[in-house]
């Protein structure tokens, strides 16, 4: 990937993230995290990579970011100065997901 490409996953990842803090309606308690994002070559569309916490809460929250997908889509066309601005799809983040659990496996193991 060039470096092109990688600043504008950044770029999106911040700029999504603060989206979101501002105004997603989201269930009491939920934390949203862009974990990465990943344009593709031509900048025509971006997967972005989300992690929900609580694990029971991601249907639900990909549910409602989906919804509003065109109004993310907007506020982050007049945010970036910057054309194509890609078309962007959330994806439910299940790489952390499986380290985490992962992670827990080895400290159950050091335990014992």
């Amino acid at each position: 990937m060039t470096s092109r490409i990688n600043k504008i996953n950044e770029l999106i990842r911040r700029e999504l993230g603060s989206i979101i803090l501002q105004g997603v309606d989201l269930s009491p308690g939920v934390l949203v995290t862009i974990t990465r994002v990943s344009a593709s070559p031509n900048l025509q569309q971006a997967k972005v990579y989300v992690s929900v916490m609580p694990e029971k809460k991601i249907k639900e929250t990909m549910l409602a970011l989906n919804r509003d997908i065109y109004g993310f889509q907007q506020k982050l066309n007049k945010r970036l100065n910057m054309r194509p601005i890609p078309k962007i799809s959330f994806i439910e983040e299940k790489e952390t997901r499986e380290a985490d659990k992962i992670e827990k496996l080895l400290e159950k193991i050091k335990k014992q």
